[in-house]
């Protein structure tokens, strides 16, 4: 029997903020993986296909601190991070070093 694209969507999110033992990640990749469910990007049929040769310290490392050991899972929950990303810190960065003419400064 088949599930429904929903409920296998959520199961596959839940897992990929479970790690090692059952440990739940870090709670920042348990809110990406919700924002990114909340937005519909988990949603559909899993027909496309991503993959690269990545080097091997980097993945090693990137499923020791997310505690994530299948490399699907992996890639998921980091295309996510990218895809709802908070761009607040560019933002604030870009005006740095500027101040508005109509501000009063005070000498």
């Amino acid at each position: 029997m088949k599930r429904s694209v929903e409920s296998s969507s959520l199961l596959r999110r839940k897992r990929a903020v479970v790690g090692k033992a059952g440990r739940v990640c870090s709670s920042k990749l348990r809110d990406v993986m919700v924002i990114a469910e909340r937005e519909g990007l988990l949603r559909g049929e899993r027909t496309q296909m991503v993959r690269g040769r990545m080097p091997e310290a980097l993945v090693a490392r990137a499923k020791k601190r997310t505690g994530i050991d299948s490399d699907t899972d992996l890639i998921e929950v980091a295309l996510a991070n990218i895809a709802v990303a908070d761009d607040y810190a560019d933002w604030l960065l870009s005006g740095r070093g500027t101040v508005d003419r109509e501000a009063e400064l005070e000498f």
